[in-house]
């Protein structure tokens, strides 16, 4: 079993961002990266991974950081999966807040056709998009985009893979424009923005 690795050094203010696992933090660095360098920095270093969704792991690690007086305010980001919730245990430590997608998993953020098709360098053909929209939901077909399962689309030999050749969720998320965020991203970004103690203005888009 994989432990979550300590923060080396507490942001400013003693911020702690925990996530299930290095994809996670990779995925919001880069999508941080299309509105904000500072926040894309602050996640960077304020990152521990929790080796899945692990809630009671990111509340023992915050404990412990707050007894030695590193962490005063924590943020756990977890993927939905087949939880309807977020814990209960997130009322049980001051300073410790949980993010819940409400997405199945942060990989169904990257279900943008478009951008997808950019990170494949693929044209934009009447066939493609036919394809694509085969095994995609509608891109404002949020009700089904809530319970689609990204992880299978994305897999290696999975239905993309197939379409377009090798495809890897970094690739799609550096192909994404800001204003091709969802808004649950945006949503998480204000809330680490917060808790990182980042001016407002630091986003240098507007997002919509």
């Amino acid at each position: 079993m994989s432990h979550a690795r300590p923060a080396a050094e507490p942001t400013p203010g003693g911020f702690v961002l925990y996530v299930e696992g290095p994809r996670d933090r990779d995925l919001l660095r880069t999508w941080a990266q299309r509105v904000s360098p500072a926040l894309a920095r602050g996640i960077a270093a304020s990152a521990v991974i929790l080796g899945g969704r692990q809630p009671a792991r990111a509340v023992a690690h915050f404990r412990e950081l707050r007894e030695r007086g590193g962490a005063g305010r924590g943020l756990c980001v977890l993927d939905r999966d087949g939880e309807d919730r977020e814990p209960r245990i997130a009322a049980e430590v001051p300073g410790l807040a949980f993010f819940t997608w409400r997405r199945r998993h942060i990989e169904s953020y990257l279900l943008v056709p478009d951008a997808i098709r950019r990170s494949a360098r693929a044209p934009a053909d009447v066939r493609l998009v036919r394809s694509l929209r085969a095994v995609l939901p509608e891109a404002d077909d949020e009700p089904a985009l809530l319970d689609v399962d990204a992880k299978r689309l994305l897999a290696r030999h999975g239905p993309l893979e197939t379409i377009l050749g090798p495809l890897s969720p970094g690739r799609i998320a550096r192909s994404m424009r800001a204003e091709e965020l969802h808004a649950d991203v945006r949503d998480l970004f204000e809330r680490v923005r917060e808790g990182l103690g980042l001016p407002a203005g630091v986003l240098r888009v507007t997002l919509r």
